[in-house]
């Protein structure tokens, strides 16, 4: 097949999989009733992981039967296979394993709980599926599943129709794992319960348009990530696709994560799961008990609750983070910043989402900032615009927050400021120049050299900034850089 007839087919059959998982949630959201999404969240999704885990398992199961019975297979073949000897390989927890697909125990197989959907106690019996399976699995799955189920506040004949309705799609065929229809379904599931909370949404999704800008300016191909406030797991996520759209570069990233909430911090570690990363994700705050605290990651990519107040500046008087200053306790906003610049690697580099109002802040918070500017610590800031998500209903604060990046080491050259027209609808982004890499432009918008020796395009009809604390940026045309 052509190359461009490829890309289109890919195109048509990921559209495919987002009607579908449009028309799914539609279903499933009019089971809801009058159940809050951010209760009614921690019901599904969990199902439909559930779900994968056994449709990967038959998917595998069947493999495993049919290879017995193949004489061209040389690894399984077995003349004559009883109906013994056939089970005694489909049952063969290693047989699974080894294919990196977890094993499902005979009571958490979705047809078990489908023949027994309608019956009073299909709480239990999920409940029963979530602890059969860690048993099996619990390296990768202890204490993730939830067995809230029984006493839940969802009636069972919803939780009824819920396996019913589940049991329509299929994850674990080769067309579905071609087509990542259990991770976009999932991932789609995810922000729209995040659009049905509204503002709280945000504390476990982030859109994925600033995700992927975040992760864009990062380029982790390989090496430490490190999310203090990972959420339900997106911006690991986003790594590995970025690594997968060019061609694998890279040996690899190892992931690191922390979760304050245990809800989330589930959500997490099955959204991984999914797509078959590991790392370690740990649960607890991460200012007040870093789980971490050795660490110093390649690349940190995070987007950390804005404006905490009353967040414990007490209990952190003294800290080692705290190199440029003690925030306030009304806001948190620079001690995540201390915390990610403490936390990184000799040649790291942080991408975080931020408040639009850490820019102008003064006071204490305003001297913090003069001395992180002073260090060179920043290379740009990209601010978000309203309709940042195609989607309606997200946290307004991404309306009015930066994409920031930073960098542990001081660079070469002196750093000068650049913003975009301030015209609603624009991106208003900031840089590094580096007097090395430096050229005079033609014309606004013209293409010059990076440091990476890249050509990358800057906003047209720039304006000179005032920048930070009275620094003034210089008015010469500059090439954009970055580290």
């Amino acid at each position: 097949m052509p190359k461009k007839e490829a890309k289109m087919e890919k195109r048509r059959s990921t559209n495919g999989v987002l009607e579908f998982a449009d028309k799914l949630w539609d279903a499933a959201n009019r089971l809801r009733g009058r159940v809050e999404a951010a209760q009614y969240k921690h019901f599904v999704l969990p199902l439909i992981f559930l779900k994968y885990l056994s449709d990967a398992f038959e998917e595998r199961r069947k493999w495993l039967a049919a290879a017995v019975n193949d004489p061209q297979n040389e690894d399984y073949y077995v003349p004559s296979a009883t109906e013994e000897e056939v089970r005694s390989i489909t049952e063969d927890k290693d047989e699974y394993l080894s294919a990196y697909v977890f094993f499902v125990p005979e009571v958490a197989r979705w047809q078990y709980l489908l023949a027994r959907a309608a019956q009073p106690d299909i709480g239990r019996l999920i409940n029963q599926a979530m602890i059969a399976i860690e048993k099996e699995n619990p390296n990768q799955l202890r204490g993730v599943l939830p067995k809230v189920y029984a006493a839940a506040s969802i009636p069972p004949e919803t939780l009824g129709e819920l396996v019913n309705l589940f049991s329509t799609i299929g994850f674990g065929d080769r067309e579905a794992v071609a087509t990542d229809a259990l991770g976009r379904t999932y991932e789609y599931f995810i922000q729209k319960f995040a659009e049905a909370e509204g503002k709280g949404g945000g504390e476990f999704y982030t859109p994925r348009s600033v995700v992927r800008l975040l992760v864009g300016m990062l380029e982790p191909y390989e090496g430490r990530v490190y999310d203090p406030a990972c959420g339900s797991g997106g911006m690991f996520v986003q790594s590995r696709k970025f690594i997968e759209r060019h061609n694998g570069r890279g040996k690899g990233i190892a992931i690191y994560g922390q979760e304050s909430v245990e809800a989330t911090w589930r959500i997490c570690r099955m959204n991984l799961a999914i797509r078959h990363l590991e790392g370690a994700i740990e649960l607890g705050d991460t200012l007040h008990d870093d789980r971490f605290k050795d660490l110093k990651a390649d690349f940190i990519i995070t987007n950390p609750p804005f404006n905490m107040k009353r967040w414990g500046a007490d209990k952190v008087q003294g800290d080692v983070r705290l190199k440029y200053g003690q925030p306030p306790d009304s806001n948190a906003n620079y001690m995540w910043i201390q915390h990610y610049i403490h936390h990184l690697a000799p040649n790291g580099r942080a991408g975080f989402v931020m408040a639009n109002g850490s820019l102008s802040v003064g006071g204490r918070e305003g001297e913090m900032r003069r001395r992180i500017i002073e260090a060179d610590l920043v290379t740009a800031w990209s601010r978000c615009r309203p309709s940042c998500s195609s989607r309606r209903g997200y946290p307004r604060a991404y309306g009015s927050s930066l994409a920031t990046k930073m960098r542990s080491g001081r660079a070469s050259g002196t750093a000068r400021a650049r913003r975009s027209s301030s015209t609603p609808g624009n991106w208003a982004s900031w840089s590094t120049g580096r007097t090395a890499t430096s050229r005079k432009r033609k014309s606004p918008g013209s293409r010059g050299p990076t440091a990476r020796g890249r050509a990358r395009r800057t906003p047209a009809h720039t304006r000179t900034w005032p920048g930070f604390a009275g620094r003034r940026s210089s008015t010469r045309s500059q090439s954009t850089a970055s580290s």
